[in-house]
């Protein structure tokens, strides 16, 4: 595990916190009047953390404040929401916090890293086992059958849903050859 720590002055970095202005919950969803992207409902809270914590401890973190397991992604300070950037390790960490570090000091104000946390997609998807009717592929199935050299197999007649009675209810229905 990395630990987090600015090269140019270690001791003063190592009792510094790092602020994550977080959001969970919600959806990015662009403006009406700009179309810029933002935020919309969820939940948005601020997380202070030692600049020496681990993407680990950083997980743990999130997990006991947001209920659930999240994936994490960062915006790069000179971006907008449209660039995120996923922080999987120690390594994305550091780097996600070495851009912020160098973006406040040039702005001369300390910066919180703006963090999405999405929710984390099952890797095992489970489905229904598959019926015998649902997979079916009838359009193979009659291209199958039809045989347009000799005009056997199925043929459609009149296909209408209006109530008929009769000889015309007879037509309607398909026929096979």
């Amino acid at each position: 595990m990395t630990r987090i720590s600015n090269s140019t002055d270690d001791k003063a970095t190592s009792t510094q916190k790092i602020k994550f202005l977080y959001s969970y919950g919600g959806k990015i969803l662009p403006r009406p009047t700009d179309g810029k992207l933002r935020y919309a409902s969820g939940h948005t809270r601020v997380l202070s953390a030692d600049r020496s914590i681990t993407f680990v401890e950083l997980t743990v973190r999130f997990v006991e404040l947001c209920g659930s397991s999240m994936t994490l992604k960062c915006k790069l300070p000179t971006e907008d929401l449209d660039v995120l950037v996923t922080i999987t390790c120690d390594e994305d960490l550091a780097t996600i916090v070495r851009e912020y570090d160098r973006f406040s000091s040039s702005a001369h104000e300390d910066l919180k890293i703006t963090a999405v946390l999405f929710p984390r997609e099952s890797l095992k998807k489970i489905s229904p086992p598959p019926s015998t009717v649902s997979s079916l592929d009838f359009s193979a199935a009659i291209r199958r059958f039809w045989r347009p050299d000799c005009g056997v197999g199925i043929r459609r007649r009149r296909l209408d849903f209006r109530p008929v009675s009769g000889k015309a209810a007879a037509e309607s229905v398909v026929m096979i050859n």
